[in-house]
């Protein structure tokens, strides 16, 4: 007789400011975690690990876009036979207390749970001992997980089906390779709640880098390790059978990636020789433009969207962080590369360095919207995660670190800082936001966007869906979504229940509220967006971001000006200029 051995995959959310789980009809960012832990579990499926008389039925749930209801998972666990597991997978420390909060209802109604992610696996990896959170979980029986899962689910699971599960899996010494393993692979009912139909994949882990506020180079190592040419085309493949022909590679640095160039290669003659229709969100380095043909390979494979980890444009920053490989000097170049490639482009810019303040935040913001063509700025606050060197660091020292770690989202301020009090801090993360993102501003990125041959419109998109979820849904835009889900119930515990009477009449006018919001917002920006399409001399647009670069700038730009460091590495280029 066939037994079945049911395993829910679970990439949990976490709570918001009001103690309400973050959820969308349809969210922002694929979990590569998810579609990695999936995809192994299909090939313990087909290998039959658990036996050839035991059938694994996977369910793999995204909690940003699906209600996660214990009591459902708990009865359909037993229906199927009463073994199964919980796994909730690729857990961040903002997200940890919520996945702590489900376990525990799990565990309550007897269903067996492990927990994986980068908290335990930067906690076990920086920390000399296990914080309470872990141990907490542990105590009702929660096994954690540490490390990689490629070659380490099989022994999970075998655990899990005779009832012995172990409360602590630790592999973080153990990094596997991963040529040739499975491919990470969602189907396409989870893809497509996400608002761009697109999933996910790793080209590669790990980065060579030091910045000291990662948790990446200590979970995933800085030693690289890749998929071939023949793993990243069988995944396109796979989602393409599907109807999937959105990707985001999550390789933290690919430009790193040293089979960049077969890989590309690969994809380009799928496009050209088999008219092969499928596009790319990447994330690279800031010298990624000095690898000759990456940025022109990349948009001819696809790439269409770039993410960078821009930081700071202080160079005494970027040094204290340890990120020495950002050269604000090389800034335009690189930019003005991926804009002559039809690309638009993401930056990171983390806000509380040490030299920070409110008007120096400012001033910056403003130099990048005058000096800079870069198209979307996304806001951090420094925070001083678990796993990351910036953590351990004040561990050891005893330096005082809100104990919420739901509030490790890079949004709120978690620790001290050395000019700034928490208030001014918080103050000036509103104000990067306001100041970057003003119509002025907003139309000028879209005619920067049509002078390059880029949509207004599609750039039109983006910045109301950044504006849109800081103004309007006070959070953060790589945490939105399309139609925010919130369930009367499902609160964080130690927060009152609210009465149907107040919660639901709440909602909805809340719900109709915003959407007034966006419309008004759409219909400003579409205003503009009309304007730059019947404006005949649009793609002649100029102005000082878009001029190629010279070396007089060194010396002209406020960039270059505005610190002693910043003019101390303007003197540096020009001496390389002179040099070569």
């Amino acid at each position: 007789m066939q037994m079945k051995f049911t395993l829910y995959l679970i990439k949990p959310s976490h709570y918001d400011d009001d103690g309400y789980v973050i959820q969308w009809a349809r969210s922002a960012i694929p979990s590569n975690t998810l579609a990695v832990l999936h995809g192994l579990a299909m090939d313990c499926q087909v290998r039959h690990v658990l036996g050839d008389d035991v059938n694994i039925e996977i369910v793999a749930i995204d909690e940003t876009n699906t209600r996660v209801r214990p009591e459902l998972i708990a009865r359909t666990i037993a229906a199927g036979g009463g073994t199964g597991l919980v796994g909730l997978v690729g857990v961040q420390s903002n997200q940890f207390p919520h996945a702590v909060d489900l376990a525990r209802r799990l565990r309550n109604l007897g269903v067996q749970v492990a927990i994986g992610g980068f908290h335990v696996s930067g906690c076990l990896a920086m920390l000399p001992d296990m914080p309470d959170d872990l141990k907490e979980a542990q105590a009702f029986g929660v096994a954690l997980f540490a490390g990689e899962a490629e070659g380490r689910l099989d022994e999970v699971l075998l655990d899990a089906q005779n009832g012995r599960l172990k409360l602590l899996y630790n592999f973080m010494r153990d990094l596997p390779g991963f040529a040739a393993a499975p491919m990470p692979m969602l189907p396409a009912l989870a893809i497509k709640r996400t608002a761009g139909i697109v999933t996910s994949f790793d080209a590669g882990r790990g980065c060579p880098f030091q910045c000291s506020f990662c948790t990446i180079i200590n979970v995933q190592g800085r030693k690289s390790r890749y998929r071939t040419p023949d793993d990243v085309e069988a995944i396109i493949r796979a989602n393409l059978a599907q109807g999937i022909r959105h990707f985001f590679i999550t390789d933290d640095n690919l430009a790193r990636n040293k089979n960049w160039e077969p890989m590309f290669d690969r994809l380009i003659e799928m496009r050209r020789r088999e008219g092969l229709e499928f596009n790319f969100v990447v994330q690279v380095d800031t010298l990624c433009h000095r690898i000759p043909h990456f940025i022109e390979k990349a948009a001819a494979a696809g790439v269409r969207r770039v993410f960078l980890g821009l930081e700071s444009i202080n160079p005494a920053s970027l040094a204290g962080a340890k990120k020495k490989q950002n050269r604000i000097a090389e800034y335009r170049e690189m930019l003005l590369a991926w804009k002559a490639v039809g690309c638009f482009t993401y930056a990171g810019y983390i806000l509380g360095f040490p030299a920070d303040t409110p008007e120096s935040i400012v001033r910056d913001i403003k130099i990048i919207q005058r000096e800079l063509p870069l198209d979307l700025l996304e806001f951090f606050c420094l925070t001083p995660l678990p796993g990351s060197e910036d953590h351990q660091r004040l561990s050891r020292a005893g330096i005082a670190m809100d104990l919420d770690m739901n509030k490790y989202d890079l949004e709120h301020v978690v620790t001290g800082h050395a000019t700034m009090s928490k208030e001014q801090w918080e103050r000036a993360y509103r104000l990067a936001w306001e100041t970057y993102y003003t119509p002025e501003h907003m139309e000028t990125v879209m005619r920067r966007a049509a002078a390059r041959g880029i949509s207004p419109g599609k750039m039109m998109f983006l910045l109301i869906w950044f504006q849109g979820c800081v103004t309007i849904e006070k959070i953060h835009p790589l945490e939105g979504g399309y139609l925010r889900r919130k369930v009367r119930t499902d609160r964080r515990p130690g927060l009152p229940i609210e009465s149907p009477l107040t919660f639901y009449p709440r909602y909805v006018f809340g719900l109709i509220a915003k959407h007034i919001a966006i419309a008004r917002m759409v219909w400003r920006m579409g205003a503009v967006r009309r304007s730059i399409k019947r404006d005949p001399q649009a793609r002649n647009y100029t102005d000082l971001a878009l001029t190629p670069t010279t070396e007089a700038e060194l010396d002209d730009l406020e960039m270059f000006n505005a610190t002693a460091s910043a003019r101390a590495a303007a003197d540096k280029a020009k001496r390389h200029l002179a040099a070569v």
